[in-house]
């Protein structure tokens, strides 16, 4: 029994600093529960860097209030067991349902920048405009930051400055006019990498606008009666898209573009989609993703006139199609690719297979010429 005992308490002979990296892999719940075990492990969870917080699992209808209540005391009870000890990554899951609540959120919130937090995880919920501490708009710690999803932001203040900032996601938010470019994008001088996700067309930014960004996704899943998107961009690296045909793309700067993924889906509200602009814009890439989506709605332009522009760096191409208007394009684009040296077929007939071709050379199979004849 003895070595049993000692082999269950084993744990607690390691040093402090290990312990707290053990504490950082687990739910902030679990780890916070050890605290009462000894007087020692109040000190090392202290020494969690990482912590969680997420309210989905109190949803339930049966004293509401009460388990809010709890939730709340949780948090607040969590925080101060730390002692202002530092922070890497802070998450926070949280439908809030009454006004007073905001203070609480502003208060974690605060909490988690006072000490040094660099990743900061923000899933919010609330029918009504959110109010965000500025303090999160001026810290000079946060490498990362995730904002979501469905809420609205109230106007930001114009001193926006991440100065560390390199990586941003929006998940469906909604902000006060051009807030997303003008105040908060403008004030991530190092900002690298950008996602942006909507699924309902309010507040949906048409302009994604930074000096900086090298990596930029956007995801929209809704579809528009008017409208295009402007991408100015010119330090980008690699671009992910994925949208519903636009009328136009009024102004595309990514003159440093090499690899673009783009999922473009046909419009039955928007007739007359122009793709010209976007397809000029990404005409520099040396690798170019088309989904069967894309191949479709962009064979549907040539038809309407659309000249395809000379890729001219262009070395590496992924192409799928699920109908014969998709597989109609590829000829001609391989034409307008000068230096393609390998193609990457998906979806032909269930097949995927690739082929690798000499600069300057290059063939369509014949089972694809017979497919697109």
């Amino acid at each position: 029994m003895e070595v049993n005992t000692g082999l269950r308490d084993a744990i607690s002979w390691l040093p402090d600093e290990v312990l707290g990296k053990i504490l950082s892999l687990l739910p902030t719940k679990h780890a916070a529960s050890t605290s009462v075990l000894a007087k020692k492990w109040r000190h090392v969870f202290r020494l969690v860097h990482n912590l969680d917080f997420d309210d989905s699992v109190l949803l339930q209808p049966e004293e509401w209030h009460v388990i809010r209540e709890s939730f709340r005391h949780f948090v607040d009870r969590t925080l101060a067991l730390q002692c202002g000890s530092p922070i890497n990554k802070f998450s926070l899951k949280l439908h809030i349902h009454e006004s007073r609540e905001m203070a609480y959120l502003s208060a974690w919130i605060c909490n988690a920048l006072e000490r040094g937090v660099l990743e900061m995880s923000l899933s919010l919920k609330r029918k009504h405009e959110l109010f965000l501490p500025s303090e999160l708009l001026t810290s000079k710690t946060l490498v990362k930051l995730t904002l979501g999803t469905q809420i609205y932001l109230d106007k930001f203040e114009p001193d926006a400055y991440l100065p560390a900032l390199k990586s941003l996601v929006i998940d469906s938010i909604v902000f006060d006019g051009d807030d997303l470019c003008d105040v908060l994008l403008s004030g991530c001088p190092v900002l690298e990498e950008l996602y942006v996700r909507h699924e309902n067309c309010e507040g949906t930014p048409f302009c994604i606008c930074s000096s900086n960004i090298k990596k930029l996704s956007v995801y929209y899943d809704f579809e528009l009666l008017r409208g295009g998107m402007s991408f100015d961009t010119p330090s980008l690296v690699s671009l992910n898209y994925r949208d519903y045909a636009l009328e136009e793309y009024t102004y595309v700067n990514l003159a440093s573009l090499v690899e673009a993924r783009l999922d473009i889906l046909y419009s039955i509200r928007i007739k007359d989609s122009d793709l010209s602009g976007l397809i000029v814009g990404i005409s520099n890439v040396e690798i170019l993703h088309l989904s069967p989506g894309s191949a479709d709605v962009i064979s549907r332009c040539v038809e309407d006139g659309l000249v395809l522009p000379v890729f001219k760096n262009l070395v590496k191409l992924y192409f799928g199609s699920n109908n014969k208007r998709g597989w109609k394009l590829l000829p001609y684009l391989i034409k307008q690719t000068p230096k393609l040296e390998t193609l990457i077929i998906q979806g032909l007939e269930g097949y995927a297979g690739n082929a690798t071709i000499r600069p300057f050379q290059v063939k369509v199979d014949e089972l694809l010429k017979r497919w697109i004849t």
